[in-house]
């Protein structure tokens, strides 16, 4: 089912996101906890990339197996930044040979040792590929604070308008853990004419060293509230897991409470911790039924 269809019902959607291993070792522990998490029946999961593409091929398995025998709708994720025309092709070939219909056009981080490919610039150049490709159904990145490469943000709403005239069908926030910097973001980008769906990304930050890497990679904003959780619980494992969980979840019911349906989470092959945040909104979800019968 494509990804466009699910968040045109009207209604709020969960979906969650894994990532393959990086070495063919670790496969079977990723492939499960993939299982565990498509076992909570999420509207949509999403599989990452990786850095510089290096895990593409577990990208595919790991979405073919997700949408063909655990019957979830899945968002396979592509970068550009590092690929050739050539690759770009087939693994879009391979994608529709194994049935998967819903793609995340993604630039992808530039590789410190430099590029081995320059045959993309821009993610709207790869969203272009796409379209051509297909009928697939085409997500992109938008980001609420300003990517970090961008002069400014308006600059940034530029290129995310690009995205959309490429042939983009929605888009998935990067991560914030502030509310009102999404709502402030949809109102602008609304009002420069993007209309397309865009599903909030929510990091449920279960470990203070996790939130230190958030940071250096992103630079997103800390309100004092998440500040007070991580400085009070950082030191206590057990303690800041479950402050963590909680915040999200606080999130994801003011988002959907004030009109944002699409709820993406960043789930980081944790199955119990996207079982928590379902089972804290079950009834919200309408799934209160379903909750009761397993």
């Amino acid at each position: 089912m494509k990804i466009r269809d699910i968040l045109g019902q009207g209604r709020p959607t969960l979906s969650f996101e894994v990532f393959p291993p990086k070495t063919e070792d670790k496969y079977e522990t990723v492939e499960a906890a993939a299982k565990k998490i498509a076992g909570l029946s999420p509207d949509f999961m999403s599989v990452t990339y990786g850095a510089g593409g290096g895990t593409s091929r577990y990208t595919v398995d790991i979405a073919a197996a997700l949408n063909n025998e655990y019957h979830v709708p899945t968002l396979a994720h592509l970068t550009c930044v590092s690929s050739t025309r050539q690759h770009v092709a087939c693994v879009l070939e391979e994608l529709k040979d194994r049935g998967i219909e819903n793609v995340l056009a993604l630039r992808g981080d530039i590789p410190k040792e430099g590029r081995t490919a320059h045959d993309y610039q821009y993610a709207s150049q790869l969203i272009h590929e796409i379209k051509q490709s297909g009928d697939f159904c085409i997500g992109a990145a938008c980001y609420p604070e300003g990517h970090v490469e961008s002069a400014n943000k308006a600059e940034d709403i530029v290129y995310l308008k690009e995205k959309v005239e490429a042939g983009c069908d929605f888009m998935t926030t990067q991560m914030f853990f502030d509310n009102n910097i999404l709502y402030n973001y949809l109102y602008r980008i609304r009002e420069r004419g993007v209309t397309v769906p865009v599903v909030a990304g929510i990091m449920p930050v279960t470990s203070a060293l996790q939130i230190k890497r958030i940071c250096q990679m992103s630079g997103t904003y800390l309100p004092s509230r998440f500040k007070a959780i991580v400085d009070r619980f950082g030191d206590n494992p057990a303690a800041m897991k479950q402050a963590g969980i909680a915040y999200a979840t606080e999130q994801i019911i003011d988002l959907i409470a004030n009109g944002v349906n699409g709820i993406h989470i960043y789930s980081m092959n944790k199955p119990d911790v996207a079982e928590k945040i379902l089972e804290s909104l079950s009834e919200i979800l309408g799934r209160g039924n379903e909750q009761k019968e397993t």
